[in-house]
């Protein structure tokens, strides 16, 4: 008897602890099977083509981890914002093409376009504006709050002198010009239009002509009209095997041939889309909204930001934390940047940084008016896929997996 009460003295810590362990596991079956819970404190901001999709293919890992998002009801777990430099598609249509991809019921109100921060620029929004891009153009425009559109086709249309690059466009007779055509007021870059050089004619004209197209002047106005601009990605990641040309090159070109014909810089009165902070405060907004509207009380203090493009994503992610870190204002308090290796970013891939004036190197793909800060390309995780990243993010919050 005494050597099996000494046995058993032996043994208890050991039992002791595979009991904790069994009961914390009990627990978490408990809460990813429906089972109470204490309400999130941290939300996810979630980028899509690169994380989620590659094209229309829906990458495999992402539905594996919308599966441990996921409850039993289908409803998510944790409040997730989807935030995308596209913007050439409506907000609508976005939430309904990511609820086929993804397989669960996501919101218009869920998805972040690289525009829908100019929503909060209601000092523009009377302007006669110039807009340029594809897709449903005027609506998403209107959906922003712009209430005075004119598209490239329609100025073309006004003034086809103007478009002389594609030889079968041009006019076949003289055209009198128009003196009737109301002055425009503004120009509005949603994305990266179908003819770049009809656009990027166009878009100069107005500028230099200070909204008078079918006019002359012989000094260009500066400052010239207001430009707000989404979306400065110089690439992205589609099926091909290279990036793709983003809108970021578009602004590139436009910014190139105002300074070589001015001598002076392009300059935006508003930028959109990542990495600008404006986008990570919406999103910020957002995921408090969607929290509240789910009944979940506690604040959204941390932040998760997956993406695949370290000059948008990461750089953004970043700078927002330092943001966050700096001002203590809002609920959230931090931002951690997480890189997925599915998209632009891959493990081999160079570093962005800026090489020396005349040696080899890798070059800087950010946008001007973002600066260039090497350590903001840091990712504080870099990981294969969302499905690992997700994985990661339960772990830190010590959430069930």
């Amino acid at each position: 008897m005494a050597a099996l009460g000494e046995a058993a003295a032996r043994w208890a810590p050991g039992l002791w602890r595979r009991a904790v362990r069994t009961a914390a596991w009990l627990r978490g079956r408990r809460f990813a099977s429906g089972g109470t819970q204490s309400p999130p404190t941290f939300g996810l901001l979630l980028d899509i083509d690169g994380v989620l999709v590659r094209g229309h293919q829906v990458i495999p890992a992402a539905q594996e981890a919308f599966r441990r998002l996921l409850d039993p009801q289908g409803q998510l777990r944790v409040p997730v914002v989807f935030v995308t430099n596209a913007g050439n598609i409506s907000q609508c249509s976005k939430a309904e093409e990511l609820s086929a991809q993804l397989g669960f019921q996501v919101e218009p109100d869920q998805v972040i376009l690289s525009h829908s921060p100019m929503k909060l620029f209601s000092q523009h929004h009377d302007r006669r504006m110039l807009v340029s891009g594809q897709g449903p153009l005027v609506e998403n425009a209107r959906a922003l709050g712009f209430k005075h559109l004119v598209t490239v086709d329609e100025l073309r249309a006004a003034f086809p002198v103007l478009d002389m690059v594609d030889l079968q466009r041009r006019p076949k007779t003289t055209l009198l010009p128009r003196s009737d055509f109301p002055a425009i007021e503004g120009v509005l870059l949603l994305g990266e239009p179908v003819r770049w050089e009809t656009s990027l004619q166009l878009i100069t004209d107005v500028l230099l002509s200070d909204g008078n197209p079918g006019t002359g002047l012989a000094t260009a106005p500066y400052p010239h009209l207001p430009v707000l601009a989404s979306n400065t990605d110089l690439l992205w990641m589609a099926e091909a095997k290279m990036p793709r040309f983003g809108h970021g090159t578009f602004l590139l070109c436009l910014e190139a041939i105002y300074r070589k014909l001015t001598g002076r810089e392009l300059c935006y009165s508003g930028l959109t889309g990542k990495p600008s902070l404006l986008t990570y405060r919406y999103a910020e907004g957002l995921l408090a909204r969607q929290a509240a509207r789910r009944g979940w009380a506690a604040p959204i203090r941390s932040l998760y930001a997956v993406g695949d493009n370290p000059m948008s994503d990461i750089y953004g992610a970043n700078l927002f934390h330092q943001h966050l870190q700096a001002q203590q204002e809002g609920a959230a308090r931090s931002c951690a940047s997480i890189l997925v290796c599915t998209g632009v970013y891959g493990p081999q891939a160079p570093s962005p940084t800026v090489p020396a004036l005349g040696s080899e190197g890798s070059p800087f793909h950010g946008h001007r008016d973002f600066g260039f800060r090497p350590e903001l390309l840091q990712a504080a995780h870099v990981v294969s896929d969302l499905h690992e990243a997700v994985q990661l993010v339960l772990r830190k919050e010590g959430w069930a997996l």
